[in-house]
């Protein structure tokens, strides 16, 4: 019995290619089966999976959590993937060194003091005449944002740009946003 070098099927065929054909030896030749390959579903219909990929989502959901760290750490060496932990959202800042509880402490007095910590930035209106200029600059601004999102999220405003950024950098954005034709707004 073989398997599909693929699809991971198990076949009872035999290799397409003979020893004769080819140079190498039959063992280490691909075996490919006749099993069709699931197309991709363009309509938005719910996808259907395979019986191997259903039967490994019950196994592992059926895991507790010590046996999912297990898991992890197997994967992690077994495919030789770096340890990296969650990317934390768009525009967080970082964490401060005394926990939450201290960040909300500071928070707090800086609030009584009449001081901000954090700013939103709005995109609020744009000037048609620079709107290719201002889609560019949403680009380069926002991570991982293609121009095809970038040209609907201009046209889309009022936006919100960043939020929870500190004051010089919501004032940078600012100046760049309305170098490039937008009306922002920082609160």
């Amino acid at each position: 019995m073989t398997f599909c070098r693929f699809c991971a099927v198990a076949s009872s065929q035999q290799p397409l290619a003979t020893p004769e054909t080819l140079p190498q030896p039959p063992s280490e030749q691909p075996v490919f089966c006749e099993t069709p390959l699931p197309t991709p579903s363009l309509d938005g219909s719910p996808k259907s999976y395979s019986p191997k990929i259903t039967s490994l989502v019950d196994q592992i959901s059926s895991l507790t959590l010590l046996e999912v760290a297990d898991l992890n750490e197997l994967l992690k060496t077994t495919l030789g993937l770096p340890d990296i932990s969650m990317a934390a959202p768009v525009g967080a800042g970082p964490v401060a060194p005394g926990g939450a509880d201290n960040a909300i402490a500071e928070g707090a007095a800086t609030e009584e003091k009449g001081e901000k910590l954090v700013f939103n930035v709005k995109l609020v209106k744009f000037d048609a005449e620079n709107k290719v200029k201002l889609i560019k600059e949403m680009k380069s601004l926002i991570e991982g944002m293609n121009l095809v999102q970038a040209k609907k999220f201009v046209e889309g405003a009022p936006q919100m740009i960043m939020s929870d950024i500190p004051k010089d950098k919501a004032e940078s954005i600012k100046k760049r946003v309305e170098a490039a034709g937008g009306t922002v707004e920082i609160d």
